[in-house]
């Protein structure tokens, strides 16, 4: 079975729900899920893991959440070179200029450490609900459907 972990930090919970639909998602899929927050994780743990999701929230004017900062730093002494890996999470549209820039952050710095991103970030308005719940459900089916295909059984 493969092994997927999700590493999310939440100030308001609104990522926190995002995690835990994607979570649902991919266990729906035959995966096994594990979810941390970023906080109580150590980078090197993601080479243990099949697949990697990573979910920060973007804080007033375009910042990464203390929450996921640390991580974030320490992620460069981690050699994530092919690591299937995508990212998520949550900001606030009053915020146009910097809305969800945190992903895109987030992503960038994946693609220099030689990761395998393979889904479009994932940027939530606020706490997910409705076509958002929708959104983040596809998202965990679509990374499950590439995992599975970029490591067979």
């Amino acid at each position: 079975m493969k092994k997927i972990l999700i590493i999310y930090a939440s100030m308001t919970g609104n990522t926190e729900v995002m995690a835990e639909i994607i979570e649902q998602s991919l266990t729906e899929e035959g995966l096994h899920v594990t979810v941390k927050e970023a906080l109580r994780t150590k980078p090197k743990e993601m080479l243990k893991y099949d697949g990697v999701l990573l979910g920060a929230y973007t804080y007033e004017g375009g910042e990464i959440g203390d929450e996921f900062m640390l991580f974030y730093e320490d992620m460069e002494q981690v050699d994530l070179t092919g690591k299937i890996m995508a990212v998520f999470g949550s900001g606030d549209t009053f915020y146009k200029d910097t809305f969800c820039v945190a992903v895109d952050t987030v992503t960038e710095k994946l693609h220099e450490l030689g990761a395998n991103v393979v889904l479009d970030g994932l940027k939530v308005d606020l706490v997910p609900a409705g076509e958002d719940e929708d959104r983040c459900w596809k998202f965990g089916k679509d990374f499950a459907e590439k995992v599975k295909e970029l490591i067979p059984s």
